[in-house]
């Protein structure tokens, strides 16, 4: 496992509410689905505002690592069991077209490992959220 964070997602109950909130402070370019999730780029890394994170008494935070192949997942998520973390969802097909598992680490603290094939990574392994007009 490549020694880098892909994604910091935020648990939120509005995320129209919440885009408009960073975008108040001059943040721009961001990637909406529906009323569910938001990402904007942000450097070296995507943060992202998810519904399903939030709402449910605390905000929620999730970390995430992205990898080149589908393949990938579940050999990280291999890694992380060798290593002593928890794997608390294997690595399956989305509903979104790509793949991902999640592992919790030795504090419990989630993290996601996808294969996202609409954000391809760079030689770096930074995550490149598709263009908006």
């Amino acid at each position: 496992m490549e020694q880098r964070v892909s994604l910091i997602t935020l648990g939120v109950t509005d995320v129209n509410r919440s885009r408009a909130f960073y975008e108040s402070l001059g943040w721009s370019g961001a990637v909406q689905h529906e009323d569910e999730v938001c990402f904007f780029q942000v450097g070296s890394l995507v943060f992202g505002l998810w519904t399903q994170l939030g709402g449910h008494g605390a905000p929620g935070l999730e970390l995430a690592y992205n990898v080149r192949t589908p393949e990938d997942v579940a050999e990280i998520l291999d890694e992380v069991r060798r290593a002593g973390g928890t794997v608390i969802r294997e690595s399956a097909v989305t509903d979104w077209g790509g793949t991902a598992g999640a592992f919790t680490d030795l504090d419990g603290y989630v993290w996601e490992v996808a294969h996202n094939p609409g954000w391809p990574l760079d030689a770096n392994g930074v995550p490149h959220l598709p263009r908006t007009t």
